[in-house]
Parts: structure tokens; sequence; C-alpha cells
């Protein structure tokens, strides 16, 4: 189900329910200014306010009563946006997303929502207002049932959303931007939340390309026998114990200048189809979850739709590594030592730890492209996911400067926090018997999985463990349980303002 948005200057459909916006004072509720709405409506808002004392106008506070017999909507609506000095884009869509929620309960079908007129925010526009309460809707509005059979009787949902607002033009061009990279969250977020029987790595890549290339991606897929040959042999190891082999595929985005000389950005995504943890074999309970091991390149994925859709002037490779781990007589075990693509040998000391394994090949394919910086998203460590839910952890080495991607984290609300990378973590995976070994021991799990991946890269790079935040059990404001996509948002958000 798609909710289909516009934007007028003055409501022309017959909605089930207008909206108004108010806001939360010291000193009670106040309406948004709004022209253009029958003052009968304007006057039962203010009544609905007075009457019902629990709604304080913070942020997705939302109110709705019957309206009189020949108005032009059979309901009304009030969604408050908290404090108006608070107020902003991000908010405003947390704001979009708390009322798709309300209206579920409720069945409207079609919604007038009226932006108004002023707006007591200097750092906000009324057009980015309208644009981002929209698109906060429909990233709550986002659903996954392709499984699923219709249900005989349900509740109307939200299938239209009329934004009443001023310049309905410059609204319009703000959310188009904003549902650029929104349908890069969705494409992560189908990955993400599709069974393993069907996205296994032959199909994911076949996706990809599918996806991609009639935007204007250009998409290279590396089958084992092209893995073999390069020597990729850390990425085939992981694969080697499923009948499904592994496949690599590469993308780029050539937005830039022709005559441009800038080096690429790289974005690399760990893409464990299923992680049952091989030989090492993971504990049943939740295994389920386990198809989500591969969100780290559905971000990839997703981030090149946005930038594809949206034409963004800027040259970026992407690289994922599509493994399934399972356990059988074929299986890589602990113990044995492997050779990855950059010529290192890694004692592999626990099967379940695939995934870094997986990311040393592709970090390493991405060193001739000559990026300007590198970052890598994974799903990556049970300790990043039991630190929180709530934000990705970002590790770097070399002095890299993260400032502006957690900047970024923090206006999309995809926040992530830094550890360090001290160099006692480089001791803990020293191995006896080879270079390295993939792991190294109980503590600080997160920074020595990060420290292995330094030995794989001699460029500027971030890696992003996002095993807490990339799949929910709860929906928490446009956040669905499930899939989340995060790190498409992030990314964009860090191209946006730092290189295009």
């Amino acid at each position: 189900m798609s909710i289909s948005v516009s934007f007028q200057k003055e409501h022309k459909t017959q909605p089930s329910m207008i909206v108004v916006l108010a806001y939360e004072g010291d000193e009670g509720v106040s309406l948004q200014p709004v022209s253009g709405l029958e003052a009968s409506l304007v006057s039962l808002a203010k009544r609905a306010l007075e009457a019902n004392v629990q709604f304080k106008g913070r942020l997705g506070d939302f109110i709705s009563v019957v309206t009189p017999e020949g108005s032009v909507a059979a309901r009304l609506g009030v969604l408050g946006l908290g404090k108006a000095e608070a107020l902003s884009a991000l908010r405003a869509e947390e704001a979009g997303g708390k009322f798709y929620a309300a209206l579920s309960s409720l069945g409207v079908a079609g919604v007038s929502l009226y932006v108004g007129d002023k707006l007591p925010q200097p750092d906000l526009t009324l057009d980015m207002l309208a644009a981002s309460l929209a698109n906060g809707a429909v990233l709550r509005g986002y659903k996954f049932e392709r499984y699923k059979a219709p249900p005989k009787e349900m509740l109307p949902e939200l299938k239209t959303l009329e934004v009443v607002c001023t310049h309905p033009a410059n609204a319009k061009k703000a959310y188009e931007k904003l549902s650029c990279v929104s349908q890069g969250v969705f494409q992560a977020r189908d990955l993400v939340n599709m069974p393993p029987n069907d996205l296994y790595p032959d199909a994911y890549a076949k996706i990809i390309k599918d996806t991609l290339k009639p935007l204007g991606v250009e998409v290279e897929i590396f089958d084992e026998k092209k893995l073999q040959k390069m020597g990729a042999g850390a990425m085939l190891a992981v694969g080697q114990g499923s009948d499904r082999p592994a496949r690599m595929v590469v993308m780029r985005w050539n937005g830039a200048n022709k005559k441009s000389k800038d080096a690429p950005l790289a974005f690399v995504g760990k893409g464990v189809t299923f992680d049952t943890g091989g030989i090492s074999l993971k504990p049943g309970a939740n295994m389920d979850e386990m198809k989500m091991d591969m969100g780290g390149s559905a971000a990839v994925v997703g981030l090149f739709k946005a930038l594809a859709l949206r034409k963004a002037r800027v040259d970026v490779v992407g690289v994922v590594g599509l493994v399934e781990n399972m356990p059988s007589s074929k299986a890589y075990r602990p113990g044995d030592i492997i050779k990855a693509y950059n010529g290192k040998t890694i004692e592999v000391l626990n099967t379940d730890a695939e995934g870094r394994l997986i990311l040393a090949d592709a970090l390493h394919y991405a060193k001739q492209y000559n990026p300007e910086l590198v970052i890598d998203l994974a799903t990556l460590t049970g300790a990043a996911a039991r630190i929180t839910d709530y934000y990705g952890i970002a590790m770097c080495a070399d002095k890299t400067d993260t400032t502006a991607l957690k900047e970024s984290g923090e206006r999309v609300y995809e926040r992530l926090m830094e550890f360090p990378m001290w160099r006692e973590f480089h001791d803990a995976i020293k191995s006896n018997v080879a270079d390295i070994k993939n792991i190294g021991g109980a503590a600080g799990g997160n920074i020595t999985a990060a420290t292995f991946l330094h030995h794989f890269t001699d460029y500027p790079w971030i890696h992003l463990d996002i095993a807490g935040p990339s799949f929910m059990t709860a929906d928490v404001d446009y956040r669905l349980k499930g899939g989340t996509g995060v790190g498409v948002r992030l990314l964009y958000d860090f191209i946006k303002h730092t290189y295009a």
C-alpha cells in the first residue's frame, strides 16, 4: 500500500478528515494560524482543545472530533508539533509518523492536512514543514506484505494525503527530494525483510542489478569463479558451506561532472543473507532474525537507489559481499587458516565471526578505485547490538574525521557513537600461526572486529557497526518493526552536505 501525496493551496478532494496543527506552550496549547479554512471548523478545533485537557500539543499528540452535518469532512483532527522553538524538519517527520499511526486506528482513507500561514520558527520554512510531515507519514506507512493474503476485513487505511499550504509548488519540490531518499529506505527495508529462501546470494545480486541498472547505475556481479580467480579467499571460505555460492556486487554511480578528477567515495556492505553461525552454530532462539545480517549491504543498495533517483552530482562506488553462512561437510572450520584477497593469512577461531571476513576482501577490492573515503556498514557484532538499538557505532583509525558523519546522524536521527581503536586491541587479534585471527576475546568485541578490518584498509576509512538499529522489534515514530533501512538517510545526508 502506498500513500498518494499532493500539495494544494486549498483542499481539492472530499477528505474523510481535515487536520490542523497545534503547539505546546507554557500558557497552554496554541493553534497554527490557518486561512482558507471555514471559521466554524477553526472554532470547533478551539473548543475541542478546551474540552480535552489531556491534549498538550506535544509532538505527535492527536485528537479528533466529529464535525457538524454539512461540513466539508466528517471529522476534524488536531496534530501536536511540540514546542515551536524546538520544531525542525526531523521532528516534523516524527510527528508525521505518529500522525499516521493515530489515523490507522480510525479507519481514515483521505486527509487534508492544513499546514497554516505563519510559522513561529525561523529555522524551518513552511514548505519544509509540509514536506517533512508528509514524508514522515509515508515512512511510517511502509508495509511488507508481499507474502500475506489480503485480509477479508480491515479498517480503511490512509490512501490520500492532501497537504494544504501557502506555496504548494515549493512544498512539492521539497517533498520529491525527500521521497527519493525514502524510496531508497524502502528498498533497504524490503531487502532486510525478505525471507532467506528467496534472498540468497545469487538472487540478491540479480535484484540489485534489476533494480539499479535501469536507473543508470553500473552493476557488475562477481560469481564464485571470478572470486576464485581474484583470490577472494576470505569471502569464499565463509560461503563454502552453502549450496548457494558467494557473490560480490560492484555498483558505480557516476554523477559528477565528466571532467571531474575527484576521487570517488566508496561504500562497502556486509551481506550475509542468512547466518547460522556455521560450524560455530548459533542458539536456535531468535535465529530467524538472522535474515537481517545483510542490513549493511541493503543500506548500500538503498543509498545507490536514492542517489540515482536524485541524480546526485557525485561519483560513488559500492561493493557488497553476499554469502550464506551454513554448517555442512564443506563448511570452513574453527582452526582453519585462510588467505584473504590482500594476501594476509587469517586463523579462524569462530565461524560466526564471518562478517569481518567478507568485508576484508570487499574493503581491499575498493582500494583499486583510489577512493577519497571508504565507509563500511555491517551488522557486525553482538557486542554492538547489546549496547543499544538507538544508535550505530562508528570507529576509524589514522585520525579519519568522523565529525560530518556524526552531524548527519543527528540531522536524520540515525545517531552514531564513536568508539576508540586503541593499540591494546591490536594485540588482541595477533595469531601465533597466522598473520591475524578473526576474534579477539570477549572484551571490546565490536572494537576488535573493527581492528581486524583495519588490516585491510590503507586509505581514509570509517567503520559503522549497525547491528543494533538495523532491525527493530517494535514501531517507533517513522521506524517500523523489522528492517529499518538504517544507513540510507545517514549516508545520503552525509554526501549531500559534504560532497554533492
